[in-house]
């Protein structure tokens, strides 16, 4: 029964991790982290490397099966992997339809998540606040790119889940953000929509070989250097609230793929300016009630980790 429990809790946080993922600004390394299986998570994807192959001839399947957590792994990615394929309609459809109460909640979400974050780290320094500054700016600074168009060739794919991927285990960068900056987003989304096998297969396997090499360098750092790593990261998450905050003016578009005219350019602007620049409600009230919901999620998210971790 326990063991159903874990199973259980670790598929409905592989459903948050998708969902998140799914966003472009909003990184499932933050659901991860916040709902205790951040660390568990890397060490599972760094035992996976070539010495497997010795423990694998000398002690069989079962005991290297143990040794990468993999019940872990396939119930994580198996909601991860059931998310992205549920939900990518619905939240396409609510990024269209109710873009400022989204991104709200992902505000709510990015700013608590952040403050859990800070109360991870233990020993501050000067080194650690340096960090933390530089973590902010540079996700930021990533936020405020302009999207480039690449020609989304099978090689570009693979390289592109290699990035994306990456980007994804760090809390604060969005791996789909990532992914528009390169102008592949469309491309992927579109192929998870359309279940395209020959594309999916192509980026899927830049995704494998992008998770198991930078899960090696992040799990060392918070192995030597824990409080500084998550300052850094810390200081990414805090960086990406400007990329997800709710009310935008729209300075320069552009033709999707679809043929449909979409924000290339943006700034980020109050909601007042915001109604008085687009004629449309800001939606306030309502925008404040769902990251306020955000927040009461997220406090509930690292009560069900410390609770879990505990069993």
């Amino acid at each position: 029964m326990s063991q159903m429990k874990e199973g259980l809790g670790i598929l409905l946080r592989g459903i948050a991790m998708g969902a998140a993922d799914v966003v472009p600004g909003v990184s499932g390394g933050t659901i991860a982290f916040i709902t205790g299986i951040y660390d568990r998570l890397l060490n599972a994807l760094k035992s996976i490397n070539p010495a497997l192959l010795v423990r694998l001839k000398s002690e069989g399947i079962a005991s290297c099966w143990k040794y990468i957590d993999g019940n872990f792994l396939v119930f994580l990615f198996g909601g991860i992997l059931f998310s992205i394929l549920s939900f990518a309609h619905l939240i396409t459809f609510l990024l269209e339809s109710y873009p400022e109460l989204i991104w709200s909640f992902f505000f709510g979400l990015i700013l608590v998540s952040g403050v859990h974050m800070l109360k991870q780290i233990k020993h501050w320094s000067a080194i650690s606040g340096v960090l933390l500054i530089v973590g902010c700016g540079v996700s930021y600074f990533i936020g405020t790119l302009t999207p480039t168009s690449l020609t989304p060739s099978y090689l570009m794919l693979f390289f592109a889940g290699c990035i994306a991927i990456s980007a994804m285990i760090l809390p604060g960068i969005s791996g789909s953000f990532i992914l528009l900056l390169m102008g592949l987003y469309p491309a992927v989304l579109a192929a998870v929509k359309s279940f395209d096998v020959v594309v999916l297969a192509i980026f899927g396997s830049g995704c494998v070989v992008g998770l198991l090499t930078f899960s090696h360098v992040l799990s060392w750092l918070l192995k030597h250097h824990r409080d500084l790593a998550l300052s850094l990261l810390t200081g990414l998450m805090l960086g990406a609230l400007g990329k997800v905050w709710p009310w935008k003016e729209t300075l320069e578009t552009r033709i999707n793929s679809s043929g449909q005219e979409v924000p290339f350019l943006e700034r980020n602007i109050s909601p007042w300016a915001y109604e008085a620049l687009s004629g449309q409600s800001a939606y306030l009230l309502p925008s404040i009630v769902v990251m306020l919901l955000a927040i009461f999620l997220v406090v509930m998210l690292e009560k069900f980790g410390s609770r879990l971790s505990e069993d």
